[in-house]
Parts: structure tokens; sequence; C-alpha cells
């Protein structure tokens, strides 16, 4: 089960971008013909317009960013971030109701202004909206406590035996994601004028580390584990032996428990999560916990507990 989101907490979530599109289309369709074609939608110092778009276009890039924020906090919200999604909708919509309005009946776009009372009036409905959302949050139950750890016994090895484990593991929708951002980024960079080219940069920087880490190998062995992609010795993540206070394994859900996949980082642990399921979790000598989501890691566990066990008698 997704300890992040529930069926209803992911409609609180979207809620508020379905009434913020609905209410900017409504006002969008009612002045439609009274706009100038382009819209002052970009306003530098003083306020005054610097970005024009055209009217179709504007409908289609307003339009696709509500839904794409809605969709972004749809599956990412957490129950103590419900507010966070009304109040990203309200200032969202607001802004764009306004900028709406202050083109209404312009004969010339360059000659419209967007005054400092509208972020004002914007953060005001913000406010308001991440009010309604903090109230609405008691309609969702409170997330299950994060499955424990089980313990796994050591694995018997003689005096003189010595042993290995490794695995290799990966995540199918984080290699696409990486491969279709690399195969963007070089279009984006050649056809899109600075600043639009830092989208460009974005992409060489997401996609570059979400393929080395779209698959990894995990090995146990005398050095502790290590976790590094599976086409190349670095980077890597290593925890010697003598880091190793308890090895175990755990039920995951990547985006509950780690807010997502690839490398996380959280309050006490750290991952590398490529999906939900069998992880493998250690709690280090200083009190923090590294997992990684592999098959078979009640072996790796076992293996690895014995490994440190044995060192911390030598």
């Amino acid at each position: 089960m997704n300890r992040a989101a529930t069926p209803r907490l992911r409609a609180l979530a979207a809620l508020p971008f379905a009434l913020a599109l609905t209410a900017h289309l409504l006002v969008l369709a009612l002045g439609y013909d009274r706009l100038p074609d382009p819209l002052a939608t970009h306003f530098g110092g003083g306020g005054r317009a610097d970005g024009f778009t055209g009217r179709a276009a504007f409908t289609v890039i307003s339009t696709a960013l509500l839904l794409g924020l809605g969709a972004g906090w749809t599956l990412l919200v957490r129950r103590t971030a419900l507010w966070g999604a009304w109040a990203t909708a309200g200032f969202t919509g607001a802004l764009l109701v306004l900028l709406v309005r202050d083109n209404l009946d312009a004969g010339d776009a360059a000659l419209v202004s967007s005054p400092l009372a509208n972020l004002t009036l914007a953060a005001a409905v913000a406010a308001l909206f991440a009010a309604a959302g903090l109230a609405l949050t008691r309609l969702v139950p409170p997330a299950p406590a994060e499955a424990p750890t089980a313990s796994v016994p050591r694995l018997p090895l003689g005096a003189s035996e010595v042993a290995g484990w490794t695995r290799s593991t990966g995540s199918r929708p984080l290699t696409a994601l990486a491969v279709l951002a690399l195969v963007a980024a070089p279009a984006v960079l050649l056809l899109t004028p600075w600043p639009g080219a830092l989208l460009g940069l974005l992409g060489l920087v997401v996609g570059v580390p979400g393929l080395a880490l779209a698959r990894v190998r995990v090995t146990v062995d005398r050095r502790g584990l290590t976790v590094r992609p599976a086409l190349a010795a670095r980077p890597r993540i290593r925890v010697p032996l003598d880091e190793v206070a308890e090895a175990g394994v755990r039920d995951l859900d990547a985006m509950g428990d780690f807010g997502g996949w690839g490398y996380r980082v959280r309050a006490h642990r750290t991952g590398v999560v490529l999906r939900s399921g069998e992880a493998l979790v250690v709690r280090r000598s200083g009190g923090r916990e590294f997992a990684v989501t592999v098959p078979d890691a009640r072996t790796a566990a076992a293996l690895l507990n014995t490994l440190a066990e044995r060192h911390g008698k030598v």
C-alpha cells in the first residue's frame, strides 16, 4: 500500500487545481473577444509589459501549467503537505485570472501593466486556499506506520570460508525518463533561444545521473556493501563492515517512504530506490540507515550480518 497517498488524498490534492482551471477558463472564455492578440504575459521593472503571447498559445500554455502542477501534486502529495497543493493552485490560478483581467480591453498589449498588488492579492488567495487544504487534511486518515525492518539470521560460514553475493537491479521508468531527457536536451539547447535553453542543460543534469542510477549492481563481500552503476565502477556507495550495526529486510514504498526513485536522502536515512518492494536496509553504527531495493535482499542481509560480525571479532 502507498503510505504517501490514498485515493481520497489524491482527489483532495487534485480538487483545487480543477477549481482554479475552471475559474481561469471561465474568465478567459467570457473575455476572450476583449483580449488583445498577443497578450502581455511578462512584466519587467515597474510592472510594464515586456513579453507577449498569442491568445490561443496562452490558453494552451496556461491550461497545461495548471494541469501539470495538478498532476505533480496529485502524484506526490502527502497528507501533511495537502495545504501546499491548495496554496499552489490558489496562487497560480489567481495570477492567471489577474493576468487576463489586466489585458481586458487593451488596445495595445505593450501598454498593459501588472501592479505589484497582483502578487499581494495572489498571495492572499494562496493563504485562503492553504487554510482550506489544512482544514481538509482531517478528512484523510493518518498514514499507517512504516513497515518494520525484519531481522534475518546469520548465514552460517566456517572460520576459513569466504563468500560474496551480488545482484543487479534496475528501473524501467527511470531508464525511460533519463533517456528521454538526454535525447531532448540537445534539441532544446540548439533550437531554443536563451534563457529557454536552460531547460536543455536541466535535461543533461537530470538525464546523466538518472541513467547512471537506472540500473545498479549491489554487492556484499569482505569490503561490506557496495552499490554502483551496473555499467561503471563509479560513482559508488559503500558501507564498510565496521559501520554495519545490523542488516535487515523491509518492504519499501518508493513514493511513500522516500518520495520517489533514484538516490534519495531523508532525515536519518539515505537510499537507492528503483522500485517499491523488498529492500536491504542497513543500520549504520552512527544510527543512520541506508536502503537499496534489490531482489533476494534477505540473503544479502544474512551474509552482511555474518561478515560484519566476523569483522568485529578480528
